[in-house]
Order: structure tokens, then C-alpha cells, then sequence
């Protein structure tokens, strides 16, 4: 892994290869460490990280979820993020931001045991390489989507993340790019990292919180900029045969930004090609990235 030199941890600056916890840590036991991820991009104006204040609201709302109390304020975490990004001199990178608790004890109850906060920028390049415009073949897994009566799924907590490595897994050995995964309903969910869309005449459609989902930050980004660009988005339930017949068909995540979805079980999506909205889309979603227009500068945290 490409690592850039500093690591903010527990509010100072640690060298990459010091960044070390002790084997007994809590949340490596039993995976209630908390997480974001976020991308720093060279836009025309400089560097800036994506939706940081958002990506920072849902670090807190997950960590609450889960009686965790974080020692610094979202202002104080916000001002590490931007700082980290100066002093590694970043131009690009991926950011992830984590919470777990340290080691003492063995118990399952965390009480007593200090929160740690570490905030990690690595090089990270297309999710799916240059996929990210062919498309990517997916699968719908054999996994269900976990049910938010067995863990708070709005949290973007470790543990949950056993069951996207689980529908990853079985999707990469059986020959496709991704997989899919539906709910305990039967109705689609989500990718093990990413949002989900299917487009049929002429509108986006895409899975509601109550699928089970995590309410992305980059779901949010392409259904403001569908509503700018004319384009409606209906938030529905989606059964597992409407994703087969859909016209387009795309993925949105941090780290899959937004690919396409040519193919699911072996049926073609549309034409087998990216979709003349996924494109449109897309092109614009990338100029929003990269600072191209001014209208959702709102959505960049420039490091200056």
C-alpha cells in the first residue's frame, strides 16, 4: 500500500510504520471500531476533501450509535483532517478517519477503555480502475444484507462490514467485478461498499433506508445534481428481477465514486454499455470533483 509519511493519532503526528496499536485492542476483538471514508482531490483551485463536514456528521451519528464518546469536536477533527493534508503535502489521497477503543480489558463492555482517533491518508486510485466508465459485471450475493433489527446498518461500524467482505468474496471468486446484496424482503440493498441505482424511462431509482442501506454521502451528491440536471429520482423499493430489465444501472461510493453496472447474473444491463444518464451523470459528478463548477463549492474543503 502507497502510504503517505504522517498519520494524525490521538491529536499528534505519527510516522506511517509507528502508527501501531497492541494486539489485545478492544475493537479488534470485537469490531466496534467506527470509520468514514473521504477523498482529497486536485481541483483547479488546489487540493480539497470532498464532503468533509458531512463525512465528519456521519462519524459522530455512528460513533453515537454505538455509546461512543469521541474526545475532540467535529471542528477540532475537521481542522486535523485539513492540517494532516498540508503537512503530507497531499495533492490526491483517500482519507480514512477511525475510531476503536484501546486495550485493558477483555470484556465485551468497553467501559473504562479510551477512545483512540486516527486519521489515515493513503493513495488510493479508481476502486475499479478503468472500469470506472467500461462498467463492472456484477452478482447478486448469496449474503443478505444485514437488518437493521441486528445491528444499527446507518452506522458505519467494523463489525458490519464482515458481511460485505462475505458478498465480495464469493462475487470475485465466481468470476464478477462486485456483488450486489438484497435484504431479508428479497429487495435490493446495496453493493458491499457502495450505494445502488438502476435507471428506467428516463428516472433514477434507488433503494430506501428502510432497505437497509447506509445513506451515502455520494448517493446524496448524484441525486442533488439529477435534481439540478432535470433528472428525477424516485426512492423505492427495488425487487432483485427490476434490476435485471433496468435501461442503466451504477454503483456510488467514496470509493467507488460512480461506476457503472453492465451486467448482474449474467444479464446484460441496457446495452452492455454505460448509459447515456449514468454518462451524463458521471461527467458531471467527476467536473463537481474536480472544482469545475463553482455552483457546489459548497461541497469542497479546500486545503489552503
Amino acid at each position: 500500500m502507497k502510504h503517505f509519511p504522517k498519520i494524525w493519532m490521538n491529536g499528534r503526528y505519527v510516522k506511517f510504520e509507528d502508527a501501531k496499536i497492541h494486539v489485545l485492542t478492544h475493537s479488534l476483538h470485537y469490531g466496534n471500531a467506527i470509520f468514514e471514508g473521504m477523498r482529497c482531490y486536485n481541483t483547479e483551485k488546489g487540493p480539497a476533501v470532498f464532503r468533509l463536514r458531512e463525512h465528519l456528521s456521519r462519524l459522530f451519528n455512528s460513533a453515537k450509535s454505538y455509546c461512543m464518546k469521541i474526545p475532540y469536536s467535529k471542528e477540532e477533527l475537521r481542522k486535523a483532517t485539513l492540517d494532516l493534508m498540508r503537512v503530507n503535502n497531499v495533492k490526491e489521497c483517500y482519507i480514512r478517519p477511525i475510531l476503536f477503543y484501546g486495550h485493558g480489558h477483555l470484556g465485551i463492555e468497553p467501559a473504562g477503555l479510551k477512545v483512540n482517533v486516527a486519521i489515515i491518508p493513503i493513495f488510493w486510485g479508481r476502486y475499479f480502475g478503468e472500469k470506472i466508465e467500461k462498467g463492472v459485471r456484477a452478482k447478486i450475493s448469496s449474503w443478505c444484507r444485514i437488518n437493521p433489527l441486528i445491528v444499527p446498518t446507518q452506522a458505519k461500524c467494523a463489525g458490519n462490514y464482515a458481511n460485505s467482505l462475505l458478498a465480495k468474496m464469493e462475487a470475485l471468486d465466481a468470476g464478477y467485478d462486485e456483488a450486489i446484496l438484497q435484504n431479508i424482503s428479497g429487495y435490493i440493498a446495496e453493493g458491499p461498499g457502495e450505494n445502488i441505482f438502476i435507471v428506467r424511462q428516463g428516472k433514477l431509482i434507488t433503494p430506501p433506508v428502510h432497505a437497509g442501506i447506509l445513506v451515502g454521502i455520494t448517493r446524496d451528491s448524484i441525486m442533488r445534481i439529477a435534481r439540478d440536471m432535470g433528472i428525477e429520482t424516485i426512492i423505492r423499493d427495488i425487487p432483485r428481477e427490476e434490476l435485471y430489465i433496468a435501461d442503466e444501472a451504477f454503483f456510488t461510493g467514496t470509493a467507488a465514486e460512480m461506476t457503472p453496472i453492465i451486467e448482474v447474473d449474467d444479464r446484460v444491463i441496457g446495452d452492455g454499455r454505460r448509459g447515456p444518464i449514468t454518462h451524463k451523470l458521471q461527467s458531471k459528478f467527476f467536473d463537481v470533483l474536480r472544482g469545475k463548477d463553482e455552483k457546489y463549492y459548497e461541497w469542497l474543503e479546500f486545503i489552503r
